[in-house]
């Protein structure tokens, strides 16, 4: 990781202030997520005591994901994307609303939880792609790299901080946590609406099949977006280990709900850390190779996670496993954005968010299944080593993925 006389300063990234707004209420709402993500997770596996039904909520998660997020990518190349992003974050609220009132008036069931995790999929789909193709038009292309990191870096401080409040929170009651959530979404969505965004789409080409799909011929013909995007989908899709925190927090490690709370804040405490540093000092050479190996180490981080029963070194190898993590979505990010120009670039992010839900949702479906089978030790331990198996064969596989030496390609 080093610097470059070239590269703009950190202190020119302060200076964009509409960056800045966009990204406080990024930050905002994605605490907010966190938390509804937390209480949802130990809700569900309080009223079920199941394995599956953890991996069931992952799994309606992405099935809205992968119906609708290429017409949510041609929307974000249609439509003004600062009001796509407003849309979902009051969608979200309402989700928020819905989780109060029912688990008030004590109606929240294994049923309405799995059709509000539907819902909130097919926010997702939605808000994404706006997101990912927002950011590009706030701030100068030399600043991107620095803006990804920094962006980043504030996502998974609120991953940190999300799940860690929520735990805390949580001890008053799942109702506070809900009503919580719902402040904070509101409150993303106000810092947002009184922000003047770009309009930056700029193609008005009639919804077909051609022009939504694309952004998939798009990734498929360019080798190194189709490397780094399926790298992260089997990677994650294998290694990931989400689904299996509540029933590490509860039966493995015992240390309920609080514990629950800093395992799934541990990623992002890695990650936090290693987004800062980026930020500072932006990856300049070998970027391929850099992004393979950070993948194979985060498989290696999983293993020990799934083999440890002391709690303190559970969350040092989940907290490893974000840094990791971190360093494949700085580059995969930015050489997305750097890649594609931006009439395309709503696209190609949906087909990017659909890689991201598999590996993440899909993920945690299979990791649900794969533990109902295997056990929970079992399967993480499988998933670890899987993705090590994958950096190892992405490497041969797209040889200019490895190859790549500089984020512009420049070089």
């Amino acid at each position: 990781m080093t610097s470059s006389s070239s590269t703009p300063s950190l202190g020119s990234l302060v200076r964009e202030r509409r960056f800045f707004r966009y990204w406080l209420s990024r930050v905002i709402g994605s605490v907010a997520t966190q938390m509804l993500m937390v209480a949802m997770a130990w809700h569900m596996y309080e009223l079920t005591a199941s394995a599956w039904d953890l991996g069931l909520v992952g799994l309606v998660q992405f099935m809205p994901a992968l119906l609708l997020t290429l017409l949510a990518g041609h929307a974000a190349d249609r439509w003004p994307r600062g009001r796509i992003i407003v849309s979902c974050l009051l969608m979200q609220a309402v989700v928020a609303a819905v989780l109060l009132q029912t688990t008030r008036t004590e109606a929240l069931n294994r049923e309405v939880i799995l059709g509000l995790s539907l819902v909130l999929g097919a926010i997702r789909a939605f808000q994404m792609p706006a997101s990912q193709a927002l950011l590009p038009a706030l701030v100068p292309v030399p600043l991107l790299p620095r803006a990804m990191a920094f962006n980043s870096a504030g996502l998974q401080a609120a991953t940190l901080g999300g799940p860690a409040l929520g735990g805390f929170v949580f001890v008053l009651g799942v109702d506070v946590v809900y009503g919580l959530c719902l402040l904070l979404i509101l409150v993303a969505c106000a810092a947002l609406m009184h922000l003047s965004l770009p309009r930056t789409a700029t193609g008005r080409e009639p919804m077909t099949l051609g022009t939504v799909l694309a952004g998939v011929r798009f990734v498929w013909h360019n080798k190194l977006l189709l490397g780094s995007f399926s790298l992260d989908l089997f990677a994650v899709l294998l290694g990931g280990a989400t689904a299996l925190l509540p029933i590490y927090a509860k039966d493995i490690l015992q240390v309920g709900p609080w514990g629950l709370g800093l395992l799934r804040a541990a990623p992002a405490a890695g990650a936090l850390i290693v987004s800062l540093v980026l930020t500072r000092w932006p990856l300049q050479r070998r970027v391929g190779r850099w992004l393979l190996v950070s993948v194979g180490l985060f498989g290696v981080s999983m293993a020990v996670f799934a083999l440890s029963t002391v709690f303190w070194l559970s969350l040092l190898a989940l907290m490893f496993s974000g840094a990791f993590d971190m360093v494949s979505v700085v580059v995969r990010q930015t050489l997305a954005q750097l890649e594609t120009p931006d009439a395309m670039r709503g696209r190609v992010s949906a087909v990017n968010t659909i890689f991201i839900g598999a590996s993440n949702q899909l993920g945690e479906f299979e990791s649900g299944a794969t533990a109902a089978w295997f056990g929970p030790v079992g399967a993480a331990l499988l998933g670890g080593l899987g993705t090590v198996v994958v950096a190892l064969l992405w490497a041969r596989w797209f040889p200019s993925l490895a190859r790549r030496d500089r984020m512009s390609g420049l070089g």
